[in-house]
């Protein structure tokens, strides 16, 4: 078996530049899609039910494309077909879902078809995302992995910049960010929109610059399974699956917890804390709502320039759990933080922590998987890590929040609760050399 060569920069740079453009949309989804939900009537202690349909379309998924990619061999490509369509589905959907509000339906038929648009959103941006790991596997060698992954981190915060500022942007621009009752403003429809369009330029992009290896020249590159293996379903894949698999999968359960409940509860959070209102119907609300998207987007540049630090620790398992610490924190500092600009403090914190989830896990596992075969099928499954904790938190939100007083803002200290755990969690993975 051949070693894989070395990559130029700006080949790593093509091989994931159209998860910039992927980063936008789940950046407009993250940040608004509870801002869309209560803005069209969704009770607070029911949100959490509003987000268990993403990872749940994830965890089945992106298995499923791993695995039907795995065995795709076309004249364009292997992964990208799947990229591809997943992207076109998604751009139709980002026109659709922010205009539930528009169509003149009742308050309850809006949120079921905000809904279903959610559920087929995040179900093609998951085929969408997944091939751009899958193609890192294929065709980086391990001593490049650590950068590839880094060059991804980095277009995932940037795009992720981009998507979250969005609303905010276009209302300084003059677009109403205020609506009738029921209604999303306007300054969220039109970020939809462009970030509709930027997805389909970028993974366009990608399709043109990036060549796949055909069969003859993969085989070269990656060991063969064997025939046992080869034939192998999930299950049995998951019984033959490395320690480090399930090690990291215990450290995010415990992060991807955290994020879920930062995603569902901060625009209340914030909004609360800052303006002392969690009215949807109010101008204050909307205006909070903007302005978490710029803290979220704080939290991409500093997950950024963390992400540059996480290579200086001297060891992984080090760097990945200080980073989640310093997650923890920040979440625990939202109350605390009565200022609009004081909440950029707790943001800084929790990119740090967003640096390390983005890079650290994939770097452990697609080392631990060397010589198993089958790399789409695993992180695929893998993403089950990512996917069934938000399933979990999300299920027990509502329950969770009526024990926390129903108070949104103490939703973040459980959050950091979580994150803490996933620090201490982080050192039962096992270095390679064990």
């Amino acid at each position: 078996m051949k070693q894989k060569p070395n990559m130029s920069f700006w080949k790593l740079w093509n091989l994931s530049f159209g998860f910039f453009g992927v980063q936008i949309a789940y950046a407009l989804q993250s940040a608004n899609i509870s801002r869309i939900f209560r803005t069209l009537g969704a009770d607070p202690h029911d949100l959490s039910f509003f987000w268990i349909l993403p990872p749940l379309m994830g965890m089945i998924v992106q298995p499923v494309v791993g695995t039907l990619s795995d065995k795709t061999w076309t004249r364009f490509g292997r992964r990208i077909p799947y990229l591809f369509i997943g992207a076109a589905v998604a751009v139709a959907v980002m026109c659709l879902l922010p205009n539930a509000g528009s169509f003149g339906m009742t308050v309850s038929v809006a949120l079921i078809f905000g809904l279903f648009a959610l559920m087929l959103l995040d179900t093609s941006l998951n085929m969408a995302m997944q091939p751009f790991k899958m193609l890192v596997g294929d065709m980086v060698n391990e001593e490049q992995k650590g950068k590839a992954y880094s060059i991804q981190s980095f277009l995932c915060n940037a795009g992720s910049v981009a998507g979250f500022i969005f609303p905010f942007l276009f209302t300084w621009l003059g677009i109403k960010n205020v609506a009738a009752k029921g209604v999303v403003p306007d300054s969220v429809i039109w970020s939809f929109y462009v970030g509709a369009a930027i997805l389909i330029l970028c993974v366009i992009y990608t399709t043109l610059k990036v060549k796949e290896w055909n069969p003859q020249d993969y085989a070269e590159y990656n060991p063969a399974p064997a025939e046992a293996e080869d034939k192998a379903n999930w299950i049995a894949l998951l019984k033959r699956a490395p320690g480090n698999f399930w090690r990291v999968s215990l450290v995010q359960f415990f992060c991807w917890a955290a994020f879920l409940y930062m995603w569902t509860y901060v625009v209340d959070a914030v909004s609360l804390t800052v303006w002392d209102t969690a009215d949807s119907e109010t101008e204050a609300y909307q205006t909070a709502g903007n302005w978490t998207g710029v803290l979220y987007a704080i939290q991409a540049v500093s997950s950024v320039v963390w992400a540059t630090m996480i290579p200086r620790f001297s060891n992984m398992k080090t760097a990945y759990s200080v980073s989640l610490i310093l997650g923890g924190l920040g979440f625990v500092l939202i109350p605390f933080c009565p200022n609009q600009y004081l909440q950029i403090v707790p943001f800084v914190l929790i990119g740090c922590a967003w640096a390390a989830m983005l890079a650290c896990p994939f770097t452990l596992v697609t080392n631990a998987l060397q010589g198993y075969g089958h790399m789409g099928a695993y992180l695929g499954l893998f993403n089950c890590a990512i996917c069934l904790p938000q399933i979990v938190a999300a299920s027990c939100g509502g329950t969770i929040l009526h024990l926390v007083g129903s108070s949104q803002t103490s939703m973040m200290y459980v959050a950091g609760a979580l994150l803490a755990a996933g620090a201490c969690a982080v050192f039962l993975i096992q270095d390679r050399k064990q």
